[in-house]
């Protein structure tokens, strides 16, 4: 092997499934063998790509390692985590038995959207190596288990048949998505990366598909499909998701709209450069207001009732408290401004690295949101998920060359890539924001655990920054003889981050007992 068994990533992340299955009731015991048989698996079939000197068809980031493992069990993890939360809320009485149920079905969804992928990318491997015979067989167990598990049990009242039909879309989607991701960027991301990414669409997709479906089936299906709306959801949540999953579609749809006008154009007028941009121009702004501003929001209001047009609620959300929301906006738009301008420029002057410069927006984002969380946290949640759909816009809008602002999208962009990104997807702005959104999303509801909300602000803003610092200017001691990371810099991050969570819990102490 050209790679060692064990380095720093997989033990941490051994540690952390370790810790979860210790937690583990007994009641979500079958979920904690799945979660080892995942992380068997992905394990194995790691060593064996990253061992690997056949090709691989799938072409990834240069000089990423595969990060399978990683990619695998951080989503499964995430659900199997919130299900041992929600039990312990359940024997206090304070959850109802099909919020629980509702997130073992997508618990299983997830498992299977996983080892369908291992799947996949263990028959693409062009080897015989004895980690991928391993990976295969901890698949299969897994996939065994997760079809005797949704045949015995009964998540929100399914028909045994439902289920397994919706657990094997989830799986089929993800193959698909995430063959379709790396063909069209290829190079863009590693293999765990891409894992993370289709596997979180497609779960965020269902969930709101699932919505949609038991809508469109009304009553006369009430006794086999029970009911996702018996799910407690709020407003924001509904907006978010509608929102960020209509700007995800909206490619799809503009890409057929472009073919359609350029065959028009082609048949009609001849085709000078000036007017076709500026027609691409008019035909994006006009088919994506037309989706933001009537196909998303009729989407919101079939899923769920809103009392008006759910822009129109957005706005007097905002303006039910006014001197706090709006201070809070003009607080970031200060903040952005000044930091951008000023990083621009040391960018472009400065001969520090990129990825020491980009830190700064990590340190940059504790300033911004946490204020917001501690003292606005439901304002912040919608604020994040405009903050992506704004990304979601602006990323299209540099793809697809949009004139006249995607030439210049793109060059100020460049300024604070690196060689992580590259000129067909920048997701560096994505992770970060996701990074610190994601805690806080997932701690809606019910939540024993104050500071889980924090968890992405800590990690990025504190502990990632000072382990990228510290390791760059003082780490010798290496995690892996091929990667970049060290042991001085995890060790600040440890510390920094545990000695910020206390000042947390000190501050919201404080906005508590005032």
């Amino acid at each position: 092997m050209t790679t060692s068994f064990f380095n720093g990533e997989r033990i941490i992340v051994l540690v952390f499934i370790s810790t979860i299955l210790y937690s583990l009731p007994l009641s979500l015991l079958s979920h904690g063998v799945s979660l080892s048989l995942l992380a068997l698996a992905s394990f194995f079939l790691e060593i064996s790509v990253d061992s690997s000197t056949s090709p691989f068809s799938l072409r990834t980031r240069p000089g990423a390692s595969s990060g399978i493992l990683l990619g695998a069990i951080t989503l499964p993890s995430l659900i199997l985590s919130k299900l041992i939360q929600s039990s312990r809320g359940f024997s206090l009485q304070q959850l109802q038995p099909q919020e629980i149920e509702y997130l073992t079905l997508q618990y299983w969804a997830t498992s299977a959207s996983v080892f369908s992928v291992l799947l996949f990318l263990a028959f693409t491997l062009r080897c015989s190596h004895r980690g991928v015979k391993l990976s295969l067989s901890f698949v299969f167990f897994q996939a065994v288990l997760c079809v005797a598990a949704l045949l015995t049990t009964s998540q929100i009242g399914l028909h045994p048949a439902l289920k397994l039909s919706w657990v094997f879309f989830h799986g089929l989607a993800s193959v698909k998505l995430i063959q379709h991701f790396m063909r069209t960027f290829p190079s863009c991301a590693s293999i765990g990366e891409a894992f993370l990414v289709t596997a979180g669409i497609v779960l965020y997709f269902g969930d709101m598909l699932l919505l949609t479906i038991e809508k469109l089936c009304g009553l006369l299906v009430s006794s086999e499909l029970v009911t996702a709306d018996e799910i407690k959801r709020s407003e924001i949540n509904i907006i978010i998701q509608g929102l960020v999953l209509g700007l995800l579609l909206y490619p799809v749809a503009l890409k057929y709209i472009l073919q359609i006008w350029e065959w028009f154009i082609n048949t009609t007028y001849s085709k000078q450069r000036r007017y076709y941009e500026i027609g691409r121009s008019l035909i994006f702004i006009a088919s994506l207001g037309f989706a933001l501003i009537v196909i998303v929001p009729l989407w919101m209001q079939f899923v769920q009732e809103f009392d008006m047009h759910p822009f129109f609620w957005v706005l007097s959300f905002v303006f039910s408290e006014p001197s706090k929301r709006l201070s809070l906006c003009m607080y970031w738009m200060c903040i952005i401004s000044v930091s951008v301008l000023r990083f621009y420029n040391i960018s472009k002057n400065s001969k520090i690295e990129r990825i020491l410069l980009r830190k700064y927006y990590h340190l940059i984002a504790v300033l911004m949101f946490s204020p917001a969380l501690i003292f606005q946290p439901k304002f912040l949640d919608l604020a994040f998920g405009a903050a992506l759909a704004v990304f979601l816009i602006l990323e299209i809008i540099r793809v697809w060359r949009i004139w006249p602002f995607g030439q210049p999208i793109t060059q100020f962009m460049n300024a604070f890539t690196d060689h992580r990104d590259s000129d067909l997807l920048i997701v560096s702005h994505f992770s970060l924001l996701l990074g610190c959104a994601l805690p806080i999303w997932m701690s809606s509801g019910y939540n024993d655990r104050p500071l889980a909300p924090f968890a992405g602000i800590l990690s990025l803003g504190i502990g990632d920054t000072m382990a990228s610092m510290v390791g760059h200017k003082y780490g010798v001691l290496r995690w892996s003889k091929t990667g970049k990371k060290t042991i001085e810099g995890t060790a600040a991050a440890l510390v920094l981050s545990i000695s910020s969570r206390d000042c947390k819990w000190f501050v919201g102490g404080l906005h508590s007992a005032t």
